[in-house]
């Protein structure tokens, strides 16, 4: 791959960054699926969002005629860059822009795309995602959640959970078994489904670091019209394929994620008192940063290369699946090295007094696991990898 920005890319980044400092001021700190914190922070992601689609920077990647900037790959790098390079991200927000917007473009139908995408890309329409259930989580075909026709509509009733951002949610996208009687990856359904509808109940669930940001999700007898099927009914599980492909290539890389927690740590490492010096003084502590850092180019130069599928006009394939097992598992280790640097004060939580950073690093640590989990485990991801990437028989 060339890796010489074009006089293109470089005007993108000229224009992204004069609007990106001019309007600062209105991000929010950076965060991410596994650290909301309430309905205030969340609406400051919201008002983030709107911020950057007003100005016409959310989505950049997706073509013109649905809105997007037609950001090529290395626009898309840029973008992140550049958003980085001030320690600002992305809105968390939702789902619509980086999961069921891709899914639609790809698989949507033209009023499905002319219903749904402009709200997406206006902010004004909150997604989730209803994957996972009670038995069926990394076992994903497993799901029990049905829908049964009736006239227009599908009947659906089931239960979701670890259901990000729910209790926000306008909007879910949800995979239901429409026909029980199919082998287990067959008569499955991607269906579109109102949040506010009768029927549908949320309940949140207290992750271990205190905050909210999973849910339960129950549906008794929630009427979905027949239109809200996105791909083939019963087929419904080459269209959820897609979706977490594109799930699994967002996670990891980039000049932000692994990259800044490198920076942070050196940071923290500086200002930590070690006999005498900082922990920074100790060549052993250096030497860990730099090992961690070079893990993170690795993986930033390996979305690179996931990133020519998208230029090619495909999905993302399985090659996602490095990114985020590499990513995440990079990702814990950096926070377990964080708590090794804090000795005592690691035990402080998360705005407690005295502590360092604000107690951030002991919520990343307890975070940290969690991203190994979802959108498949990553045992998961190993299986994935040895067979559809290195051809190796099922174990």
């Amino acid at each position: 791959m060339d890796f010489d920005f074009t006089a293109a890319d470089d005007e993108f980044r000229r224009e992204f960054r004069s609007w990106l400092e001019a309007n600062r001021s209105d991000a929010p700190p950076p965060r991410d699926i596994f650290m909301t914190e309430g309905k205030h922070a969340f609406e400051e992601q919201v008002r983030w969002g709107r911020k950057l689609a007003e100005g016409g920077w959310l989505a950049v990647n997706w073509p013109k005629e649905y809105g997007g900037r037609g950001a090529t790959v290395l626009q898309t790098i840029v973008y992140g860059e550049e958003l980085a390079r001030l320690g600002l991200a992305a809105p968390m927000m939702g789902l619509g822009t980086t999961l069921l917007g891709p899914t639609l473009l790809h698989w949507g139908t033209d009023e499905q795309k002319q219903r749904y995408i402009p709200k997406i890309l206006k902010a004004e329409e909150i997604w989730c995602q209803g994957y996972s259930e009670p038995g069926a989580g990394s076992d994903l075909a497993s799901l029990q959640t049905r829908a049964v026709e009736d006239g227009d509509d599908f009947i659906v009733n089931g239960q979701k959970v670890w259901t990000s951002l729910a209790q926000f949610a306008d909007m879910i996208f949800l995979l239901v078994r429409t026909d029980p009687d199919a082998p287990k990856h067959k008569g499955i359904s991607y269906l579109l489904v109102d949040m506010h509808g009768p029927g549908v109940t949320v309940r949140p669930l207290v992750e271990m670091t205190g905050n909210r940001g999973f849910n339960e999700v129950f549906f008794e007898d929630v009427r979905v019209p027949k239109k809200n099927l996105v791909g083939e009914k019963n087929q419904g599980w080459q269209v959820a394929m897609t979706t977490l492909m594109f799930e699994r290539s967002g996670i990891g890389g980039g000049d932000g994620g692994a990259l800044g927690m490198c920076r942070e740590l050196a940071e923290l490492a500086r200002k930590l008192p070690r006999n005498g010096c900082t922990a920074w003084d100790d060549a052993s502590v250096r030497q860990k940063v730099a090992e961690l850092y070079c893990e993170a180019v690795a993986i930033k130069y390996t979305g690179y290369r996931q990133l020519t599928r998208r230029l090619k006009g495909l999905p993302p394939g399985p090659e996602g699946s490095m990114m985020k097992l590499c990513g995440t598992e990079l990702n814990h280790r950096m926070q377990l090295f964080a708590m090794e640097l804090l000795g005592p004060y690691s035990q402080l939580e998360n705005h407690a007094e005295h502590a360092y950073d604000k107690g951030i690093w002991s919520f990343r640590m307890l975070a940290s696991r969690g991203g190994t989990i979802a959108a498949g485990s990553n045992q998961i991801q190993h299986n994935i990898i040895g067979e559809r990437i290195l051809g190796l028989p099922k174990g």
